[in-house]
């Protein structure tokens, strides 16, 4: 009886975790719910470097991840970089397309929301604006040796040094 009573009682306490990150989450997206909806991602079959979309977070805060339009949810994805944006192919959630008039930055990081890499430069992380708010969305690659080249196929797609 005795340890049905702490199997029970386990039960209840992962139980309780579970629905309050539920809940902590539903919060998260009904703040960020007037976020406007992503603009639609051109027709394009184009695969690019293969990784895992990470997330998506207001700029600068590296653990406020975005709730809305599936952009924090993590999945396994190809960034492809085309003349018009760039497009995430994600697997199990909506792709991602960000318009290159909508690109302000990109650069290496250690983590975003919540994903920390042992080298400082594992993951790509864009700025980028929507609906008046300035985002960060990180990608890590699935190859090392694509970091480099990612960031300097975006740099130049922007326009920056």
């Amino acid at each position: 009886m005795r340890a049905f009573l702490g199997i029970l009682g386990t039960l209840l306490i992962l139980a309780a975790g579970y629905f309050g990150m539920y809940r902590g989450w539903r919060n998260r997206q009904s703040r960020q719910a007037d976020l406007a909806p992503l603009p639609a991602v051109p027709a394009d079959d184009t695969r690019g470097v293969e990784g895992v979309y990470v997330a998506t977070t207001s700029a600068g805060d590296w653990m406020d991840r975005i709730a809305v339009h599936e952009l924090g949810v993590r999945s396994t994805a190809d960034l492809a970089v085309s003349a018009d944006g760039l497009i995430f192919h994600r697997q199990g959630a909506a792709d991602v397309f960000i318009p290159v008039d909508h690109l302000t930055g990109v650069r290496t990081d250690r983590g975003i929301a919540g994903k920390v890499t042992a080298e400082k430069s594992g993951l790509v992380v864009v700025t980028w604006t929507h609906d008046g708010r300035d985002l960060d969305t990180g990608f890590r690659p699935r190859r090392k040796a694509d970091t480099a080249a990612l960031t300097a196929s975006i740099s130049t797609l922007i326009g920056a040094p």
